[in-house]
């Protein structure tokens, strides 16, 4: 049986440690973590956060583990619902980043604050 992707998201959210935009701005201020944008490059082209390096959600876990070889740093990710940031920091958890957090705001509310 297929699972749903609201259903799934239901499942995976409580795991997580989601933020809005601002804490996040504050947070990254002073702690030096990534923000990563993982919404596609077209979108993230369109309006991009200061500072957010863009990475896709399907390459995600392949081209973070090039980039951060560090597992405790902290990273933030975004996108334009944060149903692909919830699903990234999943994927980021297993392969063991352990500081992950999702940015529950939208985009633009995001590109707004940093």
């Amino acid at each position: 049986m297929l699972t749903s992707i609201p259903d799934l998201l239901k499942t995976i959210i409580p795991n997580q440690r989601r933020i809005g935009a601002q804490q996040a701005k504050q947070e990254l201020e002073g702690n030096k973590g990534l923000l990563i944008d993982v919404r596609e490059p077209a979108e993230h082209a369109n309006k991009a956060a200061v500072g957010a390096i863009n990475i896709p959600r399907g390459l995600l876990e392949m081209k973070l583990m090039e980039i951060e070889k560090d597992a405790t740093r902290p990273i933030y990710l975004h996108c334009a619902s944060a149903a692909r940031a919830t699903l990234g920091a999943e994927a980021l958890t297993r392969v063991g980043y352990e500081n992950v957090t999702v940015i529950t705001c939208n985009a633009e509310e995001i590109c707004s604050v940093f």
